[in-house]
């Protein structure tokens, strides 16, 4: 009898020497108030997954103990020894149909992502997550460039990676124990298909890799009639509309400043000033993008955004659903990662006496 169809092996198995601490670093509390290794259960355990198996290093057995109470094997010499030995604890308790590997080190990987990875390894054999590199990519010999990549053609390998778990076994009969990960492996025997990943997907490595900031933004418009009700990018139907230079989307506006503060950046009053023609009538979902782009450029990735609309009126809740597939859309990150709340005021001030509309937001950001 097979031990699952679809089983995860969890590499927890390095020392995490680089990272500066004196303790492996998957064991790092985040500012979610989680270690880095629960936070990686946690995401395993919402996907298509069945069973997880954790790939350990034998000195951190009892500790581990203390977050996971679930099946193990331990880690051997190099990264390959360890997913071997994690493939043979999988053998010893009947096998499964897909595999999926994905280093403990990347917590903010998205559910979407792990399940496409899964799918890609039963439609097509594997699945591999990859992104286009952003930085210029060139060949050198010694301190000379002797080639100049195009990085259309290059990818930047990450996990998970998704096999076919019979196929990857037979790969491993080939390996050298020196592969830097199973896409590598796995070309004994077959390419290896590619599955959009994502930038937020970053490998904590060294202790830059954990600087997590916050930020928080808050924005209020006045309600008017003649405008549209714009809020998060989605047309809601109502008898007055935000007053403002742009399409005075207020709750974007509050994620923008969100994104801005913790990434180190000026508001969006000073980035898109309201005397600058050009900027009258934009949708704010472009401004959005432009602030997104400013932060990675300034180093920063979004990780997650939680927010709150103040109205009395309209009612949101049934729109929120869409509100946050809209948000998560411009930001192009997973809708898991968007949490949206509505409240009232108690008929209290502007937003109570139905004059106006306010909403705060706080974004993480995890530094590129």
């Amino acid at each position: 009898m097979k031990f699952c169809k679809t089983c995860a092996l969890l590499l927890c198995a390095g020392k995490g020497e680089r990272s500066g601490l004196d303790y492996n670093k998957i064991f790092y509390r985040l500012p979610q108030g989680v270690t880095v290794l629960e936070k990686s259960i946690d995401l395993l355990a919402l996907s298509e997954i069945d069973k997880i198996v954790l790939v350990i290093n034998p000195s951190d057995e009892e500790i581990i103990k203390d977050f996971w109470q679930g099946d193990y094997a331990f880690g051997g010499q190099t990264r390959a020894h360890s997913v071997k030995n994690g493939l043979d604890f999988i053998a010893q308790k009947g096998g499964c149909d897909v595999v999926v590997i994905h280093d403990c080190a990347r917590p903010y990987a998205s559910v979407n992502l792990v399940n496409a990875c899964i799918q890609s390894a039963k439609r097509f054999g594997s699945g591999v997550a990859a992104v286009t590199p952003t930085d210029t990519i060139k060949h050198k010999n010694g301190n000379t460039v002797v080639e100049n990549l195009d990085r259309k053609t290059l990818v930047c390998v990450q996990t998970p990676q998704a096999f076919d778990y019979e196929k990857l076994c037979l790969s491993y009969e080939k390996a050298t124990y020196r592969e830097t990960d199973d896409s590598e492996i796995f070309s004994n025997i077959a390419p290896a298909v590619v599955v959009q990943g994502e930038y937020a997907n970053s490998k904590i490595t060294t202790l830059a890799d954990l600087s997590i900031k916050v930020g928080t933004g808050f924005d209020v418009h006045r309600l008017v009639e003649g405008r549209k009700l714009i809020l998060g990018g989605v047309e809601i139907p109502h008898e007055t509309g935000l007053l403002g230079h742009s399409d005075a989307d207020v709750l974007l506006h509050a994620i923008c400043d969100a994104i801005l503060s913790a990434s180190d950046l000026p508001d969006i009053g000073v980035l898109f000033p309201d005397t600058d023609d050009k900027f009258k009538g934009i949708s704010s979902a472009i401004l959005l993008t432009r602030v997104i782009g400013f932060a990675q450029k300034n180093g920063y990735s979004l990780v997650n955004i939680s927010a709150v609309v103040m109205a009395e009126k309209p009612k949101l809740a049934p729109v929120i659903p869409k509100i946050r597939r809209s948000i998560a859309n411009i930001c192009k990150i997973s809708v898991e990662n968007v949490n949206i709340s509505a409240t009232t005021t108690e008929k209290l001030g502007i937003v109570g006496e139905e004059k106006g509309i306010a909403s705060s937001a706080t974004c993480l950001m995890q530094r590129l």
